[in-house]
């Protein structure tokens, strides 16, 4: 499964069922290029548990905004359109399965 792009219009129908992660990063951001292989191995492994979508904070700056987002990359974790978990900066695999396993019934 691949990370889909989504966007400030279409985040909401993007992310409002099941177990969703949203990718916040940007192309200047170092940290965000090592994240992204990680999100994407995650999409191919857990893909038909949880939706995996990435956003361009640049390109679309009012869905991070109402997030607070101020640092990137950041993982929002969300369960049937709620935001039930934050993850701010470099996470590696195993970290991320932990937290999404605690969502996936």
């Amino acid at each position: 499964m691949a990370v889909n792009v989504t966007t400030d219009k279409t985040y909401d129908a993007d992310t409002n069922t099941g177990v969703a992660v949203t990718d916040f990063w940007a192309t200047w951001c170092g940290p965000c290029k090592m994240q992204s292989p990680v999100v994407e191995q995650l999409a191919d492994e857990m893909g038909d548990k949880v939706s995996f979508t990435k956003m361009d904070v640049d390109e679309n700056p009012d869905t991070p905004s109402k997030f607070g987002i101020m640092g990137i990359p950041t993982l929002i974790v969300k369960k049937d359109g709620n935001v039930v978990d934050t993850l701010v900066g470099y996470h590696t695999k195993e970290q991320i399965q932990k937290t999404l396993a605690q969502y996936m019934a």
